[in-house]
């Protein structure tokens, strides 16, 4: 087994740091000089790997929604294993609730949530849906519903959107998805 180089020990010292510190503080308020002091590092180390704050923020950004294979799922069942799938998503993966919350403010976080959908997502609906043509409508409408809850849940913290269980959010959500994913067009 071969040791990690130095470099890459830096680099993931401030990703890290830079995830904490964009979720924590949004992409306008955080800064290269307090990412650098949390990852303990001069800030011209940054700059080095990364360029600028744009770059550091799409390096740091990178998300893999790791979404499960549809093919084998009963038709019925795909908007709740959808719904479920990102609630444990949204759950368990800070940097995706960071990227939302920069996203609701910020340009490029705006293109990042819509790159990651675009690439992510799309597919999926392509694979579902009656008519291919449709799947990038389709999947705008399965990620305005599911980017909804996540930002009532998880970002402004809407009472009844986390007094709800996990069972009622998806027992809510998944008829809706379900039918913007497979149903014929309205």
């Amino acid at each position: 087994m071969t040791t990690p180089r130095r470099s890459d020990t830096t680099r993931a010292a401030i990703l890290e740091a830079a995830r904490e510190r964009f979720a924590a503080d949004g992409y306008e308020r955080a800064t290269i000089r307090a990412i650098a002091r949390d990852a303990g590092i001069d800030p011209s180390m940054v700059m080095r790997y990364y360029g600028n704050k744009e770059g550091l923020f799409a390096a740091a950004s990178e998300i893999d929604l790791r979404l499960p294979p549809l093919g084998a799922q009963p038709a019925q069942h795909i908007g709740a294993v959808l719904v479920a799938h990102f609630l444990d998503r949204w759950e368990q993966d800070d940097v995706l609730t960071g990227v939302l919350r920069v996203g609701v403010t910020n340009a490029a976080g705006a293109e990042r949530m819509r790159a990651v959908f675009k690439a992510q997502l799309g597919p999926i609906a392509a694979g579902v849906c009656p008519d291919p043509a449709d799947a990038p409508r389709r999947a705008a409408l399965a990620a305005s519903q599911i980017l909804g809850m996540a930002l009532a849940r998880y970002v402004l913290r809407l009472p009844p959107a986390v007094d709800m269980s996990r069972e009622e959010v998806i027992a809510w959500l998944s008829p809706t998805i379900q039918r913007y994913l497979t149903a014929d067009r309205p």
